[in-house]
């Protein structure tokens, strides 16, 4: 089945319905006492806690999608729910982490959100919504409709950034990575570079508003490096915000340049190939081979 221009805008109007309802869940818990357990998941500590909330979240999400589920055929691949494969043998998928960025949430800081994709067998994201229930900002995206923030189509103002300090944000966990130092020196050769007046190395949130501070605070990067333990993300961290940035012009691609695979065969965690996002063109090359210096000078 091929899905039609309005069928898309039907559905992006459905995931767009689906994510205020679980941000308005979020919302409501937000700042109070949550029971927090532990799950099967990444090396990470922000991929192994789960709360009450993440589960209301997604329960809120599958329900109001279930007709569209329904009257396209659609799989289904949740966060805290198991794979049951049928992504792979389905022409389309809804792609949901229903609260990105638990740990943010857990400790009361910005950085949590709502991230839904539809992900076809291919494994393109061709429908992107990512709603922010602290702020309250609501990114969409279309394939080929473009990208949009609160109704307001994405423009990047990437040359008029050139001179003001670049920003790459990743996540917390970077500080113990063992390329930390050599990283951190590494980011602010590359900016000067580049023509910016330096570096700013930020470590914070959770990746779906990583990656959309990337579009709504330019100049700045998001990536995550590979490695070798189980984790870095899974793929429902990164469909929705890919969909963002290919219709914002920008660039999502992995740490070796590579498209973002998005509907894998084997695992879901991204730590094999980690993730690059940036709203420079000519940064992300600079930075794919700033990592495959990095790892030759172990």
């Amino acid at each position: 089945m091929r899905l039609s221009a309005n069928d898309l805008n039907l559905l992006c109007q459905c995931a767009i319905a689906a994510a205020y309802q679980a941000g308005h869940i979020i919302e409501s818990h937000a700042g109070r006492p949550v029971a927090v357990g532990n799950k099967t998941g990444g090396a990470s500590l922000a991929a192994q806690v789960v709360t009450e909330v993440d589960h209301l979240s997604q329960q809120a999400i599958l329900q109001a999608l279930q007709p569209a589920c329904e009257m396209f055929d659609l799989a289904v691949l949740s966060e805290e729910q198991a794979d049951d494969g049928s992504r792979l043998r389905k022409d389309y998928f809804w792609c949901i982490d229903p609260l990105d960025g638990t740990l943010p949430f857990i400790e009361g800081v910005a950085g949590y959100s709502v991230s839904i994709a539809l992900v076809d067998r291919a494994g393109s994201a061709i429908i992107g919504v990512v709603y922010d229930p602290l702020a309250r900002n609501l990114y969409s995206a279309v394939q080929n409709g473009g990208a949009w923030r609160d109704g307001q189509r994405l423009a990047l103002p990437i040359t008029a950034s050139r001179g003001n300090i670049l920003k790459f944000i990743t996540d917390k966990s970077f500080a113990a990575d063992p390329l930390y130092q050599a990283a951190e020196a590494g980011l602010e050769r590359l900016a000067l570079g580049l023509g910016y007046a330096g570096a700013a190395l930020v470590l914070q949130g959770g990746a779906a508003m990583n990656a959309c501070q990337v579009l709504a605070d330019a100049p700045a990067c998001y990536f995550k490096f590979p490695k070798p333990q189980a984790g870095g993300g899974s793929v429902w961290d990164y469909a929705a915000t890919a969909c963002l940035f290919r219709e914002a012009s920008a660039i999502a691609c992995d740490m070796f340049g590579n498209d973002l695979e998005l509907n894998p065969q084997g695992s879901l965690f991204m730590n094999r190939c980690g993730v690059l996002y940036c709203a420079d063109s000519e940064l992300a090359p600079a930075l794919v081979e700033l990592y495959r210096q990095l790892q030759n000078s172990c």
